[in-house]
């Protein structure tokens, strides 16, 4: 039996001798490598903090002690040393498999479920101040990522640490990425203290010195204060020590030994503590060292050679590089527009447009509240942002779209990616809601393209307006629809009749709209002539073309991929409210609950209800109704 075999919770870690912990280490690198490569998911966050696991859970005592990831998408370590060892892990990500996150639903190890980066530190200072306030014991530590610092909710938490404890323990887990390489003052600032041997002889030896010299031991009696007051004779105080926070690094993050020796200081200290863990994204896997943006979040893989599946010949490009050609296009057509991604360059395919024109691209790293407000005061000055940012990420930066953007009427418009399923990731990744969210701005042009032709005609029509626009469209392949040598302006709020039909109007958009045409060819076979209908805006809303469906079909049927409520269908509900229509609404969409990861779109919807057969049964029960009322109405 293998020692990761044998560990069936943190205990039987604790219980390892120091010199079985590489071979566990060498264990735990092969089966996430071989889970990944079968399943695909984030690869090189985990191979790079093993070690740093392993020590965690030798010196601290989850579920009693509290471990707050940020993202949580380096948790797969966390979850073999923690009774996960099993057939769940090796179907993570797919339908009854573990989550690719941790989730406070799955064990108890889990102390907070997170997706999105920069919580842990605000999570784990609230847990913190918790447990003083119940008088308990706990340890609570909070693990961050050197990106999550570039996220404001990360430092808006470092100020208010020492206000809220006086017991943290912080990993700052430096590896230089984020998805893509780090941006910004903060990276630099974390490579000087990596490389200012001053700084770190000074940490790691100032209390030996003292004790060497005349009244050193006098000085070490003063507490704490010391340490920060005659280090700063030598050489600034680290920005975490400004904040109250004692730093000690740099700290070899593939050493045990090293690890717990610091672990077990910081576990001990009383005041709070930042740990400066020094890792390798994709340690032990040459392929992920060497392409450490690609295996951040892979698909499945080949373990040999890291390369995936080739795509079958003829298959459709995706939509993110749909988007990316065609900004590449406009942007060079007019200098004044600008690509700016929060730290997903390749993610959303504006490496394209880094490469191609670098001056009109800006990568500000995880920080979407300020790519917002960065692209609201480029657009003050004659210039015509495009922020791409996946729809689940958006959701972060929505007051600067309310209040600096649309408040304003600024010309930004928005490219959202990954709208509707992330099927692997889960619930923090889908993009259901951004329809909703939008819909009450006043104002904005919101818009979802059938296929990839649609999606340049959108851009440049959203480049056209003076005004805010967004754009949603979903993760993968396209249609295949031949795209346009120049794209063409759609008039704004108008959709788009594809076909007739006298009995009912299905009404869809954007993905939607070919599912649309196939239930129509469905109900046709049934004797029921449906017309179809490519909204293509879900604001404002065709309410001219709207009325004449409900005027001459006896039913109109809403299709989206957003979840039910707030989005196409009760926009057409209102609609229909408001001019006293009676006609009848059935809509289709996601259910009022968080969707969680699954093994693919097809398996996602047929558990909830949105298969093709099950879509077609809705349809047809909802036309019988309807037929029904009017039969006894006419009685």
């Amino acid at each position: 039996m293998s020692l990761l075999d044998r560990i069936q919770s943190p205990e039987d870690v604790k219980a390892l001798a120091p010199e079985e912990l590489p071979t566990l280490a060498e264990e735990i690198r092969a089966r996430v490598i071989q889970t990944t490569a079968r399943n695909g998911g984030h690869v090189g966050p985990n191979l790079g903090v093993v070690e740093l696991t392993i020590a965690l859970h030798r010196v601290f005592d989850t579920p009693k002690d509290r471990f707050c990831f940020d993202v949580a998408h380096q948790g797969y370590i966390h979850k073999l040393l923690t009774g996960r060892n099993d057939a769940r892990f090796d179907k993570m990500r797919l339908s009854d498999g573990l989550s690719g996150f941790l989730s406070r639903s799955e064990s108890e190890h889990d102390a907070f479920g997170a997706g999105h980066a920069g919580t842990a530190l605000s999570a784990a200072l609230g847990m913190a101040a918790a447990r003083d306030l119940r008088g308990s014991d706990e340890h609570v530590v909070a693990l961050c990522g050197d990106a999550a610092f570039t996220c404001g909710i990360t430092m808006e938490a470092l100020n208010n640490v020492t206000a809220a404890t006086k017991r943290l323990v912080i990993i700052l887990n430096d590896n230089k990425w984020s998805i893509a390489k780090n941006v910004g003052a903060l990276s630099r600032y974390f490579n000087e203290l990596i490389t200012n041997p001053v700084y770190n002889r000074l940490n790691d030896d100032i209390e030996s010195l003292l004790e060497k010299i005349p009244g050193g031991q006098s000085i070490i009696k003063f507490g704490s204060k010391w340490k920060r007051e005659t280090k700063d004779f030598f050489v600034s105080s680290s920005l975490f020590e400004t904040f109250g926070i004692r730093y000690i690094g740099p700290i070899d993050g593939h050493d045990p030994k090293q690890l717990e020796h610091y672990l077990e200081f910081a576990k001990n200290a009383e005041q709070p503590v930042l740990l400066h863990v020094l890792t390798e994204k994709g340690r032990g896997y040459d392929v992920a060292i060497k392409n450490p943006e690609r295996f951040h979040g892979a698909s499945p893989f080949d373990i040999e050679t890291g390369k995936g599946a080739p795509s079958p010949a003829g298959t459709p490009q995706k939509y993110q590089d749909v988007m990316g050609e065609t900004l590449v296009k406009l942007a060079r057509e007019d200098r004044s527009v600008i690509g700016i991604t929060a730290a997903m360059p390749a993610g959303t395919s504006l490496n394209l447009l880094e490469a191609a024109l670098p001056d009109q691209f800006f990568d500000v790293g995880i920080a979407e509240e300020h790519a917002v407000l960065f692209a609201a005061g480029m657009a003050t000055s004659g210039f015509h942002p495009v922020c791409a940012i996946y729809s689940t990420f958006l959701q972060r930066a929505y007051d600067q779209i309310i209040h600096d953007v649309a408040l304003q009427n600024l010309p930004v418009l928005f490219c959202m990616d990954r709208a509707g399923l992330s099927p692997n990731d889960g619930a923090t990744h889908h993009g259901l809601f951004d329809f909703a969210y939008l819909r009450c701005v006043p104002g904005v042009v919101v818009m979802a393209p059938a296929d990839e032709d649609e999606l340049a005609d959108m851009m440049a029509t959203g480049l056209a307006h003076q005004g805010p626009a967004f754009i949603r469209y979903p993760r993968g392949n396209a249609e295949g629809q031949p795209i346009k040598e120049q794209p063409a302006l759609i008039e704004i709020g108008k959709a788009k009749r594809l076909q007739a039909g006298d009995d009912l109007d299905i009404w869809a958009i954007g993905s939607m709209v070919p599912d649309a045409e196939r239930l129509a060819a469905r109900l046709s076979e049934h004797g029921i002539q449906a017309g179809v209908v490519n909204a293509r805006f879900v604001k404002p809303l065709d309410t001219e073309l709207l009325a004449e469906s409900a005027q001459a079909t006896k039913c109109i049927v809403t299709m989206e991929d957003h979840v039910i409520t707030g989005g196409l269908g009760t926009a057409v509900m209102e609609a229909l409210q408001e001019a006293n229509s009676p006609c009848p609404v059935e809509r289709i969409g996601w259910p009022d609950t968080f969707v969680e990861h699954g093994s693919s779109v097809a398996r996602l919807r047929q558990d909830n209800g949105l298969s093709a057969e099950a879509i077609l049964e809705r349809v047809l029960a909802a036309y019988a109704r309807q037929a029904s009322v009017r039969a006894e109405s006419s009685v």
